[in-house]
């Protein structure tokens, strides 16, 4: 099986030579490796589109080769299934995340929109990422992190994917506690709870500078739950897809008269 691994960190990170290591030990995997030259967190689902994109072969330290480039994660994933590795992967896989993925924060994940191109391009795809050793439950990145259980996880995972249970057009976001799990669910995403504030930093030569991410974000505290999993130390597995359209809101537009705004709208008679 043709196996693309990606991230969203650069390709020199960790996380994504602990999951390198890991994968080249499945049998029956061809993995190839297309990532970042530097960290592109948070990039979501952007693509590179004014300018040719840089391309760079890379030399690891156990003799293997991948490509570093200075697109996005999705254009990693683009310049797979266009050749650039052979043929177009079966499976891609996207981390491991130096930090978590959880709830409404995976809209802005360039590791989960990685994964989400694989279900663009029909085939499917797997997030992984690891929680620092800080235990924080928010994007805030934890300076120190153990990927063993992660890329043990993510490995196992690749090697029963034929036998796990995706529908097709979903990926699976995984998200693993620090310190050791205790199991595996399976569970929906939680809800993030955003506290960012508009903090002036500085101001010169009528240039002002502003924060505003990141200010103690919080989650709603509920059963069933991607946060919930983590913080009961369990590696939570949420299944994806890329459809959007509310299945509520297009029945009640259906019996809205959308052709009536075409028309001119009425003048009212005096």
């Amino acid at each position: 099986m043709k196996v693309l691994l990606t991230n969203d960190d650069g390709i020199q990170a960790t996380g994504l030579n602990g999951l390198r290591r890991a994968l080249l030990d499945v049998s029956g995997i061809d993995l190839a490796v297309i990532a970042p030259n530097s960290n592109r967190s948070a990039t979501a689902r952007s693509i590179t589109t004014r300018r040719p994109l840089e391309v760079e072969e890379v030399q690891f330290d156990d003799g293997s080769v991948g490509y570093a480039t200075d697109g996005t994660p999705v254009d990693c994933v683009r310049l797979a299934a266009l050749g650039l590795v052979g043929d177009t992967p079966e499976l891609i896989v996207s981390g491991i995340n130096h930090g978590s993925n959880l709830g409404d924060d995976i809209t802005y994940s360039g590791t989960v929109a990685a994964a989400l191109e694989g279900v663009v391009l029909g085939v499917p795809g797997i997030a992984v990422s690891q929680q620092s050793q800080a235990r924080e439950m928010d994007f805030r990145l934890g300076e120190e992190f153990d990927f063993s259980d992660a890329a043990a996880f993510a490995a196992r995972l690749v090697e029963e994917i034929e036998s796990v249970p995706l529908p097709d057009g979903t990926l699976l976001n995984v998200n693993c506690p620090a310190g050791g799990a205790d199991g595996a669910r399976a569970c929906r995403l939680g809800r993030r709870i955003y506290r960012d504030t508009l903090q002036q930093i500085s101001e010169e030569d009528g240039r002002r500078h502003y924060r505003i991410y990141g200010d103690d974000p919080s989650y709603h505290a509920e059963p069933d739950t991607d946060f919930a999993a983590v913080a009961a130390g369990l590696i939570a597995v949420t299944p994806l897809h890329f459809d959007l359209t509310s299945a509520a809101g297009l029945e009640q537009l259906g019996g809205f008269d959308l052709d009536r705004l075409i028309r001119p709208a009425a003048t009212e008679v005096e």
